[in-house]
């Protein structure tokens, strides 16, 4: 049996905890403990992390805007030409390429506007196929926004990750 579709206030309101408890947990960081690396298997940094979370949610906002141009989204592309760990490792590269103050303020601002987008989404359309089948609008942006626990939790995967890292690194720093 299919996942249900998530209502548009609870995925909203799944959004907006799992990006408040990110952020909560981050502020409690030096900015150069946003550097340290220790999360994510050992390999990333909270910096890494906030822009493998803003690159999914542009993923995610990327996504909408096509759905509203009738196109298939760019993430569903990418995934086909280079499997998930292939759209990590990309998007890891790009954020790398910003400093850490960058990637928390594109973290932001990316979330911002995701959420702007959401909440523009007609009820009617929440709740039907991008296109003419298939699993209805909210449950697939939920998919890109998903983590094991369901739909709209990718933050809320890497919250143990990165509390035991403020665990370590608040207190030192």
């Amino acid at each position: 049996m299919p996942a249900p579709t998530p209502t548009k206030r609870e995925a909203l309101a799944i959004l907006e905890r799992g990006h408040r408890e990110v952020a909560r947990l981050i502020q409690q960081l030096q900015p150069r403990s946003l550097s340290t690396t220790g999360i994510g298997g050992g390999a990333w940094s909270p910096a890494d992390l906030l822009g493998h979370l803003a690159a999914w949610e542009g993923f995610a906002l990327d996504a909408l805007h096509a759905w509203e141009r009738r196109e298939r989204a760019p993430i569903d592309v990418a995934l086909d030409a280079h499997g998930l760990n292939g759209v990590n490792a990309d998007a890891l590269a790009a954020a790398s390429k910003r400093t850490p103050a960058q990637r928390r303020r594109g973290y932001e601002r990316t979330h911002a506007a995701l959420v702007a987008a959401v909440r523009a989404v007609p009820a009617d359309r929440w709740v039907k196929p991008p296109f003419t089948r298939g699993r209805p609008l909210g449950l697939r942006l939920g998919s890109i926004l998903g983590g094991p626990g369901g739909p709209y939790l990718h933050a809320d995967a890497h919250l143990p990750d990165l509390r035991a890292f403020v665990a370590t690194y608040a207190r030192r720093s």
